[in-house]
């Protein structure tokens, strides 16, 4: 694997991923060739991950690359010093996850989101599961929390709970005023519902 310069192939092969699903490629499986795949092994991702950051960008503008690029070089870390570059052989099921109106102090959302971190750390997403679906960005964006600050931030908590949970509060305190809501809307009694 070329460390130095994985960025930069990252970058190129989220373009050609936009190019391909342009073209009318719309599944995971079509989407990258071979030595794509390949890479994407070497730095501990998938394509239906990729997929789904190109797709959603296509439709919404949103992650973009330099947000998938930053959620994947996280994961890649965890992989590659925590895992020793291999995967775990698990997949989360998803039955299991927090509903997504579940609450940790207070908040909803929260404990659904902390789980999904922990998956993408671990390499452990179904299919049709997204770290950085557009209910995570709507949850974020709310609270002034870039998507791979919050998968540092539960890599470093680990199952410290409370930990995130003020982190949360700390970002969405020190969030500007006049950035405008997401998807979200905080409630008369502090909850926030997306």
């Amino acid at each position: 694997m070329d460390n130095y310069n994985w960025a930069k192939n990252f970058r190129e092969l989220f373009e050609d991923g936009s190019d391909a699903y342009r073209a009318g490629k719309h599944d995971a499986e079509t989407l990258f060739d071979s030595t794509q795949g390949r890479f994407l092994d070497e730095i501990g991702a998938t394509a239906q991950e990729i997929f789904d950051f190109v797709e959603d960008t296509f439709h919404g503008g949103e992650p973009g690359v330099e947000t998938a690029l930053l959620i994947t070089a996280t994961r890649r870390e965890y992989f590659l010093n925590l895992q020793s570059g291999k995967r775990s052989g698990r997949i989360i099921d998803m039955d299991k996850l927090p509903s997504k109106s579940a609450q940790l102090g207070g908040i909803e959302w929260l404990p659904r989101i902390i789980e999904k971190a922990h998956a993408k750390l671990r390499g452990e997403m179904p299919p049709e599961l997204m770290y950085g679906c557009g209910g995570d960005r709507a949850f974020l964006s709310e609270h002034g929390i870039h998507p791979a600050d919050f998968l540092r931030e539960v890599w470093a908590a680990g199952d410290d709970h409370q930990r995130i949970l003020e982190f949360v509060r700390r970002s969405a305190a020190d969030r500007p005023p006049d950035l405008p809501p997401a998807f979200c809307q905080i409630l008369p009694d502090g909850r926030v519902k997306c």
